[in-house]
């Protein structure tokens, strides 16, 4: 399986970016490629931008990337309870190319924050939508507390219940993917 992962953060010092890190390295077999969102950093989404220019090459190469893809594992960013300006601006382009954006892929969606709801506003919104721009949603988790429940130096989740749901919502990727 190809799996693509990557936050929808431009932070980097993401932990988000850690969290899907760590998450793709849990779906066994696998092939992985985790992306930066600073690699597809594109101008500010207008109508009246796409008349005059068209469509950037960035939002092209990303879509590409998905389409080479078997799933998708994106870790959510919340901004005052919504999407980065980052990946909401990267969504935006794609979906001008693209209207079903995440290409009939199987989606684990994940979010985090250092806040006791982890992100849970953005990974609702994120899941609610994903079916309307081809995503099929396997599975989504919301990791509460980041820097008390992942440790930083071993890189791993260490509240014992909150990896068995990671493990578990990482594997329905693989029950989503038949092996070749």
């Amino acid at each position: 399986m190809k799996l693509l992962a990557f936050a929808a953060s431009n932070s980097s010092k993401s932990i988000n970016k850690k969290l899907v890190t760590y998450a793709a390295g849990l779906v066994d077999g696998a092939e992985v490629e985790v992306l930066d969102l600073n690699d597809y950093e594109m101008p500010l989404f207008s109508i009246d931008r796409e008349a005059a220019s068209g469509h950037p090459e960035l939002a092209k190469a990303f879509l590409q990337k998905i389409a080479a893809s078997d799933a998708l594992l994106i870790s959510f960013a919340e901004h005052n309870g919504s999407y980065s300006a980052a990946f909401k601006n990267l969504f935006d382009w794609c979906s001008r190319i693209e209207s079903k954006v995440f290409q009939n892929k199987p989606l684990v969606l994940l979010s985090t924050s250092p806040g006791a709801r982890g992100g849970a506003s953005v990974l609702a919104a994120a899941t609610g939508s994903a079916p309307f721009f081809g995503g099929h949603v396997k599975a989504s988790l919301s990791i509460p507390s980041f820097h008390d429940n992942y440790d930083l130096e071993r890189g791993v989740l260490k509240h014992e219940e909150l990896n068995s749901q990671l493990v578990k919502a990482v594997a329905a990727l693989t029950e989503a993917v038949p092996a070749a």
